[in-house]
């Protein structure tokens, strides 16, 4: 009867402080995706509304000449993703671990590893922009100091290495994250079981791979889901240093850079098209909510089996 009572009394205080979560979720999330949606069923002149075209707009962009561009949007994006997940969560693996067996200094390793994350992203790209510079960059000077010609190269000018540039740039920036992530996982384990795994004789290897690997599902899920999410909507980095067409030659261009392209136009062409662009934030939209849904369900159900 008392837990009923401690229940009927906090149940207005719950609905008071979700009521303004579920407000700001219905204003910023639910009403744009909606908008969004409507936008993508009409056609456009410029931003002037047209007549009711239903899935035309989505159709276009399987047709030629949206279907290169959309296509190779897409596959920039998984480049993205794979490589961030396989790297990105490798080396902040090993730097939380690192970390983790320091006997001093760990709050110092802390700092200097998650310093990148906190540092504005523009302000990230435009030093990489010009450390990368092949004409008085500091990577060039050293290239040619130490006589190191594949160190001396157009990093953001070739079409096949601008992309993993950004990539590594983005790696540089957000690494620290998934490795504060690990090493909080890693200060929860109880140290009574890495204690018991010592005294029976196992390894630093054997202790990584059966007891701290297992442990950390939660953070792994935490890391997976944020990167996923972070790599299809990839947006800014590749703005600020490859512009809105994705220099050079559109081979840093991403699903978010094309919608933006398409909806508000580029320098040199002011022509925009409302409902392609809303189109393909839609599917982008869909995409990243589903993926992300069944990522987050996939992994948690891993973890309770763990």
């Amino acid at each position: 009867m008392a837990t009923r009572n401690v229940t009927r009394y906090q149940r207005p205080w719950i609905i008071a402080f979700i009521t303004p979560a579920m407000i700001l979720t219905v204003i910023f999330t639910l009403v744009p995706a909606f908008t969004l949606l409507s936008y993508s069923l009409y056609g456009w002149e410029s931003f002037k509304r047209g007549d009711f075209v239903g899935f035309t707009n989505f159709e276009r962009l399987s047709n030629f000449p949206f279907r290169g561009d959309f296509g190779g949007a897409f596959r920039n994006n998984v480049i993205v993703f794979v490589t961030l997940f396989l790297v990105q969560t490798s080396v902040g693996m090993i730097l939380a671990l690192a970390i983790y067996r320091l006997r001093r200094g760990k709050k110092l390793f802390q700092a200097i590893v998650f310093l990148p994350v906190i540092l504005s992203l523009v302000i990230v790209a435009f030093m990489w922009k010009l450390f990368l510079d092949p004409l008085f960059g500091p990577i060039s000077s050293l290239a040619l100091q130490f006589n190191l010609p594949w160190l001396n190269q157009p990093w953001l000018g070739q079409p096949g290495l601008a992309l993993f540039t950004l990539i590594f740039i983005g790696l540089w920036r957000w690494v620290g994250f998934p490795a504060i992530v690990f090493l909080a996982g890693m200060n929860s384990i109880n140290e009574e079981y890495i204690e018991a795994a010592r005294i029976d004789g196992a390894s630093e290897m054997q202790i990584f791979r059966k007891i701290i690997f297992p442990l950390l599902a939660p953070s792994f899920t935490i890391v997976a889901i944020l990167t996923f999410i972070g790599a299809f909507e990839w947006f800014e980095l590749p703005y600020v240093i490859g512009g809105v067409t994705g220099q050079p030659g559109g081979s840093t261009t991403t699903m978010a850079l094309l919608f933006y392209r398409l909806a508000f136009g580029t320098v040199d062409s002011a022509t925009v098209d409302v409902g392609l662009s809303s189109a393909i934030g839609v599917i982008l939209f869909i995409f990243v909510g589903i993926g992300a849904a069944l990522g987050s369900y996939y992994l948690r159900k891993r973890e309770i089996q763990q």
